[in-house]
């Protein structure tokens, strides 16, 4: 039976839950217990799928094909423990299900109301899997204090309740201001928040304060008179200079060991960091640094593209190099010549995105890598603006676009070298989509099987010719250009079993040169870089040399 670790923010948003809910689960593992982390977010999306990157960051795409919030990265990253479609549940999902159940008649004629019915729905989502695991870790996105949280705040109290003493703790992360003009840290808010939680039933076993420097005794100790928790339970957290730092950093700070006491776990296992500490001397102790342009049509938010960034670090650590990346917005291209703003850099990607908005400018940006010799890698919408780039330029389909965006009225006649695919294999199922489909969810989304070509680079790469990488996207590059394209050099290295669809094209004649159908940033982690950013990286490293 697992024990629940329930965090909760407080004062101001953005302050690095799911950080910090990462970085004790990998605690917790490195003492030797099996953890698995959770999301519930109080937001009325069914899930952030239809949600701007603008509005809510990355998506984050689980095996099993659920969309998810961004932590769920984060969790996947600091723990290796692959999420699940049950480890992100929203309020929309949650009334969602209410309501069908009781438009199935399932309550008998009862009158729905938030409690018993969707507090209890919450609390049987909670529970799921709870045998499975030693620790389960659930974090309740949004403050405390926002009225769409309240209905997660009443059945996290009413878990808690319900399962024996000493099997739930409540860890609340704050904020401590500092005052420049009196030099102090103020406690003040911290107190106020815990006032709030505590006016809905709940009360922090630790406090988590982020903070810009060490809390002094005094502070800590009222924080700890005035929150009602053992000063040794009040745990600063500083802001670092890498995230890969935080479990080193909160165990300093002693947050595994507070969790343990708050159990009653004593003794307590001795934790074995040598995994975190490899980690924290590849991440500052390079040898040099590689410059990547990440040329994409959501530059404006870092976080749309947040695992391309962490598995780039992840891939400079493989090197023992820095990768510093910089973000250009594609459109940019599309008013101005690509060369000036790419030739200074060491290797280009170009990510995921929909709609026709930026792609002639990340066509542009694979034309300048493929003509230039410039390590190029090309993700989901970046692998297709790649092999269009080479139907225009290298074969005799100058017309060559997408049906993404193509097949817009007052657009001229276009070949479809990306087309929309009607049907696909799921498993042993066939799944069928409309163009006029709903959004949510009608994507091919999570993993999928791919068969790599004997002696390509990405068969070298990934020392197999058998993978399974995670999906999302709703167009496909057209299988019947295969031969035209291959006779110029771009290779489909990658096709899905059954040959009718491709998931990664190469350029045969290039230092490196692939495109990939998937998100292979999603299953990178510092301890196990992802092998095309590993090698990515490496060809970037290489070419700084040559520049």
């Amino acid at each position: 039976m697992a024990r629940f670790i329930f965090i909760t923010g407080g004062v101001v948003s953005s302050l690095g839950k799911g950080l910090a809910s990462a970085a004790l689960g990998a605690l917790l593992q490195a003492r030797g217990f099996s953890v698995r982390l959770r999301k519930l977010d109080p937001y009325l999306n069914v899930d952030p799928g239809t949600m701007s990157p603008f509005e809510h960051g990355e998506v984050f795409v689980t095996d099993d094909g659920a969309e998810t919030d961004l932590d769920l990265g984060h969790y996947e990253r600091f723990t290796g423990v692959a999420a699940r479609n049950t480890d992100s549940v929203s309020s929309g999902r949650i009334y969602s299900n209410v309501l069908e159940k009781e438009r199935r008649g399932d309550y008998l004629g009862k009158t729905i109301q938030v409690i018993p019915h969707v507090t209890n729905e919450i609390k049987d989502f909670i529970a799921i899997g709870e045998d499975e695991v030693d620790f389960m870790l659930c974090e309740i996105g949004g403050t405390v204090g926002d009225i769409e949280g309240l209905p997660f705040f009443e059945a996290i109290r009413q878990f808690a309740q319900d399962k024996p003493r000493g099997q739930c703790i409540f860890m609340h992360l704050t904020l401590l201001p500092y005052l420049k003009a009196s030099g102090e840290l103020k406690t003040k808010p911290t107190q106020h928040s815990v006032k709030e939680l505590r006016s809905i039933g709940l009360a922090p076993d630790l406090l988590v304060c982020r903070s810009e420097m060490p809390i002094p005794q005094k502070e800590r100790d009222k924080l700890a008179l005035f929150c009602n928790v053992r000063p040794e339970a009040v745990i600063a957290a500083q802001d670092l200079k890498s995230i890969y730092d935080a479990p080193l950093s909160y165990h300093r700070e002693g947050l595994d060991q507070a969790v343990l006491d708050a159990f009653g776990i004593s003794p307590a296992p001795r934790p074995n960091l040598s995994r975190w500490e490899d980690v924290s001397d590849r991440v500052h102790n390079s040898d040099g640094e590689v410059r990547v342009a990440i040329v994409g049509k959501y530059t404006q938010l870092e976080d749309a593209y947040k695992s391309i960034a962490e598995a780039l670090t992840h891939g400079g650590m493989a090197n023992r190099v820095k990768v510093k990346a910089e973000w250009i917005d594609a459109e940019i291209f599309e008013r101005e010549d690509a060369a000036p703003h790419l030739e200074n850099f060491h290797a280009i990607i170009v990510p995921g995105g929909f709609g026709e908005r930026g792609t002639e400018g990340k066509i542009k940006a694979a034309e300048f890598a493929r003509t230039r010799n410039v390590p190029y890698l090309g993700i989901c919408l970046g692998m297709q603006m790649a092999v269009i780039e080479a139907a225009r330029h290298l074969t005799d389909l100058t017309d060559a676009g997408s049906e993404e965006f193509d097949h817009e009225a007052g657009k001229k006649r276009f070949t479809p070298v990306v087309y929309h695919l009607k049907e696909w294999v799921q498993g042993n199922a066939k799944v069928e989509r409309k163009v006029d489909d709903d959004k949510g969810g009608t994507m091919r989304l999570g993993a999928y099987d791919a068969v790599l070509a004997e002696g390509s680079r990405v068969a070298e790469i990934y020392g197999t010719t058998n993978i399974d990488e995670r999906h999302r996207h709703r167009y496909e590059v057209d299988v019947r250009y295969k031969k035209q394209l291959e006779e110029k050099g771009l290779k489909f290295s990658g096709m899905s079993p059954d040959g009718r669809l491709p998931e990664i094209v190469e350029v045969t004649d290039h230092p490196w040169f692939i495109g990939v159908q998937f998100h292979p940033e999603l299953k990178s982690k510092p301890f196990n870089p992802h092998p095309l950013f590993r090698d990515f990286v490496r060809a970037a490293k290489e070419n700084s040399r040559l520049v």
